[in-house]
């Protein structure tokens, strides 16, 4: 029969948030796959794990996932564990499981700190609905239509940036999305851990006079109904009151609906639009 593999969560800063399930899995699979081993070396010997270990990172994980996969259809169990955190989010780890999945193998989780929503639950945003964006495209063309998707998201907004490139994402993100709530939340579970919750002016002034240590979590608020509502009547009232009644009876709709319509669009009275009209 074929193994199965897991995916098991490590701390993101504090050691103590390793959970019992998953230092006992780590013991008995025949093979970790870490995604940097000379990182992960501290974990296991602090927990006093033997298991053998090997790399899976994101420049081989097409060729060693292949090899995990040959290892897996041969009975062994494998977890894969990435530098901190989940594996499977923002890393190499999300392919592996593809390939298992196509191979029909079992794949579980063993779960525990997730960086994208610790730091979601601390933010002081709302946290009904969020999108997770990672971190931003390298590429220039591919990251200004991650930014344009942003600029229209109303779910809460969750992304990672590493310190040295904090000011300029901050800087894209105001000229973006204008001058939105956020929450920068830095060192995680560790001593220093900070939220910082401001807007994202005050957030790239902040920074620019004070070097950010420590890997971040950027919490975005979405776009309010608000906002949307004053774009649309702002749209509208790019058109006269006749265009845009044209824009309804073309549709069909008779003069008494297209009124009722227009007079929604622009946040006024049918009377209003009426009276306009004579």
């Amino acid at each position: 029969m074929a193994g199965i593999l897991y995916l098991c969560a490590t701390p993101i800063g504090n050691l103590e948030d390793m959970t019992f399930r998953c230092v006992r899995t780590l013991k008995e699979v025949d093979l970790i796959a870490a995604e940097d081993t000379r990182n992960s070396i501290k974990l296991l010997n602090h927990f006093e794990i033997k298991t053998p270990m090997t790399s899976y990172h994101e420049y081989n994980k097409i060729e060693k996932g292949h090899k995990l996969v040959e290892r897996l259809l041969a009975g062994e169990n494998i977890a894969v564990i990435t530098d901190a955190g989940t594996p499977g989010i923002s890393d190499p780890g999300e392919e592996l499981v593809k390939m298992c999945h196509e191979a029909g193998i079992t794949v579980t989780a063993v779960p525990g700190a997730a960086a994208c929503v610790t730091a979601l639950t601390i933010s002081g945003l709302a946290t009904r609905r969020f999108a997770f964006e990672a971190f931003l495209p390298t590429d220039k063309k591919e990251r200004e239509h991650v930014l344009s998707e942003m600029k229209s998201e109303t779910r809460t907004i969750v992304m990672y940036e590493a310190p040295h490139r904090l000011v300029k994402t901050l800087k894209l993100l105001m000229d973006t999305l204008g001058n939105r709530r956020i929450s920068v939340c830095r060192e995680l579970t560790k001593k220093h851990e900070t939220v910082f919750a401001s807007t994202l002016e005050e957030a790239y002034a902040y920074y620019s006079e004070n070097d950010p240590k420590g890997e971040c979590v950027l919490v975005i608020e979405g776009k309010s109904m608000e906002e949307i509502q004053r774009e649309e009547v702002s749209k509208w009232e790019e058109m006269t009151i006749e265009e845009h009644m044209e824009l309804y009876l073309s549709q069909g709709f008779d003069k008494k609906e297209s009124m009722k319509k227009v007079a929604k669009d622009r946040g006024v009275s049918k009377r209003d639009i009426y009276q306009a009209l004579l």
